[in-house]
């Protein structure tokens, strides 16, 4: 039997792998029949000599074959004989942490003779979705907006997401989880890009914000992720403005330094109400796109042009 867990997301495929090899270890106690191997290197021969071998104990065998699309002296070898392996009771789990062309042969064959789970990143409800789940495990209810903020601090990288709910597990020991806790205990992800494309919004330079925004989208980056930064970061400016223009300190503000110092810049491009006037479009693009009234890319084109 083949298995193939692909996909960006390596958090939940590791997870996955983790999940299955403690399955088979439960059932086959000696160990002496899994082995794991780095693909970029390996050689077909190694492979085949391993899945030869007859067991010690009468356990089936396991081998995890982690990152071989690469090897592509592996690859042909392998297609010239994997219908025999997709037969056997023995385990061949293919692994691969990204997305991979459409056209490659290997990923062609695994498709149509494997068991196949893609993990790609999680977005929108999903990663919300996921992102409660994992507080309910811990024993920790999210209070209205916590989930939003975390995942605006995090961006949808699992990793880091599920550290920092464990750390406010750590800290609440169950409970409900407030917004001043993401606060306290959340470190920001400082996303480069998207202080540029404000800038670039702030100079009223439509032509670099559209470049910036467009070279996120062309990388694979969410619509709706960079929607959620640009109004993350456009709701500091805003806080900023307001207590700069009643002449309060900004240390009332619970801020990452750097994105403070950055805001209060910003700020200074703008007048109170232009801010309020663009925060109120960027919530209705946020809701056109929630609604589906407008395609996410179509929305952050026009909420540029709008800005």
């Amino acid at each position: 039997m083949i298995i193939f867990l692909h996909g960006e997301d390596s958090y939940r495929l590791k997870k996955k792998l983790s999940e299955i090899v403690e399955n088979y270890r439960k059932k086959n106690s000696s160990g002496f029949n899994f082995k794991s191997f780095e693909g970029a290197k390996l050689s077909y021969q190694a492979f085949k000599e391993e899945f030869r071998q007859t067991p010690m104990f009468k356990e089936k065998k396991l081998v995890v074959l982690k990152d071989v699309f690469l090897n592509q002296d592996f690859k042909d070898s392998f297609l010239d004989e994997g219908k025999k392996f997709s037969v056997s009771d023995d385990v061949i789990i293919f692994t691969e942490e990204k997305k991979l062309p459409a056209k490659d042969s290997l990923a062609k064959f695994l498709k149509a003779n494997a068991k196949v789970q893609e993990f790609s990143l999680l977005t929108g409800a999903k990663l919300r979705n996921w992102a409660q789940k994992e507080m309910e495990s811990y024993g920790l209810k999210a209070a209205s907006g916590v989930i939003e903020k975390l995942i605006v601090h995090t961006g949808n990288d699992l990793w880091q997401l599920s550290n920092e709910i464990m750390k406010m597990a750590a800290y609440k020991k169950g409970g409900i989880v407030e917004s001043g806790d993401v606060d306290l205990l959340v470190k920001p992800k400082i996303e480069t890009d998207i202080f540029r494309t404000i800038d670039a919004i702030a100079q009223r330079d439509k032509k670099q914000a559209f470049d910036l925004i467009h070279k996120h989208l062309e990388k694979g980056d969410n619509p709706l992720y960079l929607l959620s930064m640009i109004n993350y970061q456009f709701r500091n400016i805003l806080e900023i403005k307001d207590l700069l223009e009643k002449g309060r300190p900004l240390s009332q503000l619970k801020m990452h330094p750097f994105v403070a110092r950055k805001s209060a810049q910003q700020a200074a491009q703008f007048s109170l109400d232009e801010l309020k006037k663009i925060y109120r479009k960027i919530f209705r693009a946020d809701f056109s796109i929630k609604t589906g009234k407008l395609e996410a890319g179509t929305a952050l084109d026009l909420l540029i042009a709008e800005i």
